[in-house]
């Protein structure tokens, strides 16, 4: 689905698999979150789609790549020099396999560039958190490729939403909202108001990434009650012993994983160049989720479903 902007959305900048397409490019992938960027799996050319996505370097506060194949990580000389290139004033921090530090420090440098913009590297040591901010949590775990390889999820925790018919009831506003938020309760005329009270569970939204593996208890967790997940279906079930084989995923079962995980907006990408119907995939991952299924293009940008 093709949206204006949103304070939480997915620009997709690449969706082909090994080889780029006349109208796939190599893999990349922007999650906005609120004031955050987090930029998944730049291949090659990702600064043009930048260009073409309507993009900034600025946006980039977190690069996560899943991998050291190509198609995965090619375009991170082009992004991290174009970060110095256009003076970002804020630290960009990068995650990746700590297995893949050697091939990290030989993208980062590349070439020969004036280094201005602070890029930090944090490379994922295993499964758990990887970062927390104002964004949540972001979790990585190890997923099962040809070679290591990581899915990621961005989790926010769960919270309160505060209910304006209740509060304006008991003569609670302004200033005071925001104390009996923090406190979790406050003196009114003589009598303590909990949260509780004026306030509603508000659940915390959930993405998550999962590119370039097998089916295994990984895809599973990081995919769990996600409101929008990316995953590659890298091939249709006609060719699951080719999938097998190169370690990735069927549009079926990605969709599988959708239906089994309760996730909300299913989003299929890294195709294969060998097939030329992307409705095949559509058909196939509906199949068996009866949810929202999107099958990604170059520069598509897809929201983040409302809160439940």
């Amino acid at each position: 689905m093709v949206t204006g902007m949103s304070n939480r959305e997915l620009v997709v900048l690449g969706t082909a698999s090994q080889a780029p397409t006349r109208f796939r490019n190599h893999n990349g992938y922007l999650l906005r979150w609120d004031g955050t960027g987090l930029l998944f799996d730049p291949g090659e050319g990702t600064q043009r789609q930048f260009l073409l996505a309507g993009v900034s370097a600025h946006d980039v506060h977190r690069i996560c790549v899943s991998h050291f194949h190509g198609d995965h990580c090619l375009g991170v000389p082009g992004v991290v020099q174009r970060l110095s290139l256009d003076r970002v004033p804020h630290p960009v921090v990068a995650h990746y396999p700590a297995s893949g530090r050697e091939y990290f420090h030989r993208l980062r440098y590349a070439a020969v560039y004036h280094e201005v913009a602070e890029l930090r590297e944090e490379p994922v040591e295993g499964d758990g958190p990887v970062a927390t901010g104002p964004f949540g949590t972001l979790e990585a775990r190890r997923l099962d490729h040809r070679i290591d390889s990581h899915g990621y999820r961005l989790v926010e925790p769960d919270g309160r939403r505060m209910l304006p018919d209740r509060l304006a009831r008991l003569g609670i506003a302004g200033p005071d909202i925001g104390r009996l938020r923090r406190a979790g309760s406050l003196e009114v005329a003589g009598r303590r108001v909990d949260v509780a009270e004026v306030s509603e569970p508000r659940p915390g939204q959930r993405f998550a990434f999962v590119l370039d593996t097998r089916l295994c208890d990984a895809v599973f967790a990081l995919a769990e009650r996600a409101d929008l997940l990316v995953i590659e279906s890298t091939f249709l079930a006609e060719d699951a012993a080719l999938a097998a084989e190169y370690g990735h995923l069927t549009a079926s079962q990605a969709g599988r994983v959708a239906a089994e995980c309760g996730v909300r907006r299913l989003v299929l990408t890294h195709f294969s160049q060998r097939y030329t119907e992307p409705a095949r995939f559509h058909d196939e991952a509906a199949a068996v989720f009866g949810g929202e299924v999107v099958v990604a293009e170059d520069l598509l940008r897809v929201p983040v479903p409302a809160r439940r």
